[in-house]
């Protein structure tokens, strides 16, 4: 996987725990050239969400989001996950 594993078995847990697993895999897939504008809300919220989300989490979301290969792969990720 990257060097962000251990958050990404974090955000896969918890999205299956909630049922937004399926959903999270579609829209990554589906996003394209809008997830480099997700990254860069990302950016400017993490110092309003600094204390509350773990910085290292808000980072691999920002980098998760402007690398499609890298989001393809979460999305990747995730669906192996239903299924085991």
């Amino acid at each position: 996987m990257n060097s962000n594993q251990h958050i990404w078995r974090n955000w896969v847990e918890s999205l299956h725990r909630w049922g937004l697993a399926n959903l999270v895999a579609s829209l990554l897939e589906g996003f394209g050239p809008l997830a480099i504008l997700g990254a860069q809300v990302v950016y400017l919220i993490k110092p309003m969400f600094n204390g509350l989300l773990p910085g290292d989490h808000l980072q691999a979301l920002s980098d998760l989001l402007e690398d499609s290969d890298q989001a393809a792969r979460f999305a990747v990720f995730l669906r192996e996950d239903i299924h085991t």
